[in-house]
């Protein structure tokens, strides 16, 4: 009952301020640009008008052709759909339709918008469908369909209402991947599913299976009919392109693309030269200008391309929608494409640092962007971003610190690496095994380097106890073996977070707590701290450290830690802070909970009742703790250490953590990059009972 009402409290604290603060300027959206792209959607009212659908839900649009983008509204305020197909009615520029589904389960929606996509609202009978292709019949407006993994479903009122027109139930018309529609008889419809594409004549009574010519079990990502001859149907497929000349009863398999294993996710016709078809792959772009006879390959192999637009009064001008290097512009009808990504940002951001010496120099690591990722680095606080992944290879950040001497550090899932300025090197990160090696064991490989001296370090001495006192002891560290001297080794082990003292940098990996005191060059274990540590904070003489159900403290700067008891109405742990007061600072889903006495009790902080805690970050320079917390609170909390006062913010996004930057804060979103903070206010001290 009493963790019960403290959720009532929470919320009804949270709505108070929620409430209160929505008048405030929002947070500001600031890059770094690019990032995944998956759809367009032309407004054909106005072809310099473009929508386009991200992995996180999140719509963007433009008003100049693709050249800057604007972020209009995350659709279903929620951030797991995958908007692959967004839909402009011909009828009305102010209707649009948006179709969703979720990566890892099935679920999804079809979301309306009647104020050209600044708000949604969701279509009833088709929640919770994972809905894959949509689209209008080019001779009715009136006309849609949509494919689901379901089957087929058909709107004849512009998308008020729909009728599943594939049989219900059916084991061959489902996985519904792509659909089209006969540019002069509405009435013939194709849908390509997992397995094989089907065709309807008579508005989906019956259906025909097409397969003569395709290769079986072919998964079909794209359908398209000539708009001038709909006797040609194109489709694209896990097992290639196809092409029919008699409405798709018979293919023959267009040879222009090499590899019969390439992946076509689109295909895109111009408009203007219905000869001429663009494909988009997993492996770059080709371009056919013969109705396929033969393809070249436009631009990089590497892009990953979702979506392909052709400027319908201007078919030089195309856009490419790509796996993490967003939008691609070409000018020229697709033989050179530059980055067209001004304003747009969907970078999975996971971690943050700064430069200590200049506050405007701030660096932050990205995940899931391969080559196009890496670290981005702003000399202005933010505005503007450069990326530096250099010598990375692809690799994932997920942690930065910045050691003693300055170096930049970067944790990745294949060990540190240390920047030199102009490109990152591997730190050698030569570890210490925590346990004497088995003699019978087979040698492991090991790269040749410099055997490193291992620090011997205290062990783990048990939990704290429960009970609060005044002055928390200092743990009794346990005799420890002799200092060793081991082989290097060079490891892959994943780096979760970082954090530096005046002298040491401390690492959370999957192979233990590691430390380093050549700023970043080479790695010991810290034997007191054995296991998984994904959590690494540190203030004075206190390093706190932490996994998803456990706490550890040292209280001389990490030479020896003790395991702690953690707040019992916690279920998992995501953030662990240390402030200025010898405080630590503990947040999860439940809220946030601190202890003045090194773990021995903790407590709650009034006007400071905060679910889904996302990030906890001490600001040594105001004297503040920050904490953020996940959808669908927006609120930025800050906690003056000295009196302990409340004030925040309202940003307007869900941020994972906040880092403070001259008169502004700098907020990390879980998928739209950065965001900055115009400014902060005071909340009014409200008695929680």
């Amino acid at each position: 009952m009493k963790s019960f009402l403290k959720s009532l409290a929470s919320l009804a604290v949270l709505a108070t301020l929620s409430s209160a603060a929505s008048a405030q300027n929002r947070w500001l959206p600031y890059g770094p640009d690019g990032g995944d792209a998956r759809s367009f959607a032309t407004d054909p009212h106005d072809h310099n008008h473009i929508y386009l659908g991200t992995v996180s839900g999140t719509i963007y649009d433009s008003h100049d052709g693709g050249q800057t983008w604007k972020r209009l509204a995350v659709v279903g305020k929620r951030d797991d759909l995958v908007l692959d197909n967004i839909l402009v009615d011909p009828a009305n520029a102010n209707h649009v339709l948006a179709a969703g589904w979720v990566l890892d389960r099935e679920d999804g929606g079809l979301y309306v918008s009647n104020d050209a996509g600044k708000t949604w609202t969701p279509n009833e009978k088709l929640a919770g469908h994972s809905i894959r292709s949509l689209t209008v019949a080019p001779s009715d407006a009136k006309i849609m369909i949509l494919g689901t993994l379901d089957g087929v479903y058909r709107s004849t009122d512009s998308g008020a209402s729909w009728t599943l027109i594939s049989p219900a139930g059916s084991k061959e018309i489902h996985e519904v991947e792509s659909v089209a529609i006969d540019p002069k008889n509405p009435e013939r419809m194709y849908a390509g599913t997992w397995h094989l594409p089907w065709r309807t004549t008579d508005g989906g009574q019956t259906w025909q299976n097409m397969k003569e010519g395709i290769i079986d079990d072919s998964d079909v990502f794209s359908i398209i009919v000539d708009p001038v001859n709909p006797s040609n149907v194109y489709l694209s497929a896990c097992s290639g392109i196809y092409r029919s000349t008699d409405q798709g009863m018979k293919y023959a398999k267009v040879q222009g693309i090499p590899s019969t294993a390439r992946r076509t996710r689109v295909l895109m016709e111009d408009p203007k030269e219905p000869g001429t078809v663009f494909a988009g792959t997993t492996e770059g772009l080709w371009k056919t200008s013969d109705s396929g006879r033969t393809f070249l390959r436009n631009g990089d192999p590497s892009w990953i391309i979702n979506d392909v637009n052709i400027d319908p009064q201007d078919s030089k001008r195309v856009l490419l929608a790509t796996d993490r290097n967003g939008v691609l512009l070409s000018n020229d009808g697709g033989k050179t494409f530059t980055p067209s990504n001004r304003g747009f940002s969907s970078r999975q951001i996971s971690s943050i640092a700064q430069d200590r010496s200049n506050s405007q120099k701030v660096y932050v690591g990205i995940i899931n962007d391969k080559t196009a990722g890496g670290v981005f680095a702003s000399e202005d606080g933010g505005l503007s971003w450069t990326q530096k992944a250099s010598g990375l290879s692809g690799a994932d950040v997920f942690s930065l610190t910045q050691a003693p001497d300055g170096t930049m550090l970067a944790g990745t899932r294949h060990g540190i690496f240390r920047s030199t300025g102009d490109a990152w090197v591997s730190s050698g990160l030569t570890l210490a095994l925590p346990n004497e090696p088995d003699p019978e064991a087979p040698a492991k490989p090991v790269v040749a380097k410099a055997p490193v001296k291992v620090a011997a370090r205290g062990r783990v001495t048990g939990k704290a106890s429960g009970k609060a006192s005044a002055k928390a002891k200092a743990p009794a560290v346990s005799k420890m073996a002799p200092a060793r001297t081991v082989p290097p080794q060079e490891s892959n082990t994943g780096v979760y977070s970082m954090t530096s003292t005046d002298n040491t940098v401390f690492a959370g990996t999957e192979e233990g707590l590691l430390s380093s005191e050549d700023n970043g060059r080479t790695w010991n274990h810290v034997r007191s701290a054995p296991g998984t540590w994904r959590l690494v904070t540190a203030q004075g003489v206190r390093v706190a450290i932490g996994d998803l159900h456990k706490l550890a403290l040292s209280v001389d700067k990490g030479l020896n830690f003790h395991e702690i008891s953690a707040p019992s109405e916690l279920t998992y742990i995501t953030s662990v802070a240390v402030d200025d007061g010898g405080r630590i600072w503990v947040g999860g889903r439940e809220g946030i909970w601190v202890s003045d006495n090194n773990g021995g009790a903790w407590h709650s902080q009034p006007n400071l009742f905060v679910p889904n805690v996302s990030g906890i970050y001490f600001d040594h320079s105001s004297s503040r703790v920050l904490v953020t917390s996940r959808e669908p609170n927006t609120l930025v909390f800050s906690v003056h250490t000295p009196d302990m006062k409340v004030s925040y913010s309202d940003a307007g996004w869900s941020l994972r953590t906040v880092r403070p930057v001259g008169d502004h804060m700098v907020g990390v979103t879980p998928f739209d990059g950065v965001v900055l903070e115009p400014r902060m206010v005071v909340s009014q001290e409200r008695p929680l009972k």
